[in-house]
């Protein structure tokens, strides 16, 4: 079965950063696409960054360029997000996502398996 478990979510205040990480089982890690996406309140999910299996990035819009930085280490099976700057605006749900693609793809919507989800708030 597969499992995405996230964690390192919280509160944090503008200009703060946060790592999230991602453990995952159940499939063969290093031949899977994994990427993170979130849900702002009121607001349809968007695709935030993705690591390919052969360790390329995609970050989903300029918003996130230079801000926020994905990695891997498929030796623990784990992801992470590694946020700074934040702003007001990344106050979401943050997902963490897998799909059996070498590169990653063109946007959210076509990553298989799901984590529940995590809470990031960004407040004074």
């Amino acid at each position: 079965e597969v499992q995405l478990v996230e964690s390192g979510g919280g509160l944090v205040q503008p200009g703060g950063s946060l790592t999230l990480s991602c453990a995952a089982s159940g499939f063969t890690f290093d031949q899977y696409t994994i990427g993170w996406s979130r849900r702002a309140p009121g607001k349809e999910r968007e695709g935030v960054s993705c690591i390919s299996a052969g360790h390329i990035t995609r970050y989903y819009s300029r918003a996130f360029n230079g801000r926020f930085t994905i990695s891997r280490d498929n030796a623990e099976n784990m992801v992470y997000l590694q946020m700074n700057s934040l702003e007001l605006e990344d106050t979401a749900v943050y997902y963490c996502a897998a799909v059996d693609y070498y590169y990653c793809p063109s946007n959210a919507s076509y990553f298989s398996y799901w984590g529940q989800g995590i809470q990031v708030t960004v407040s004074p």
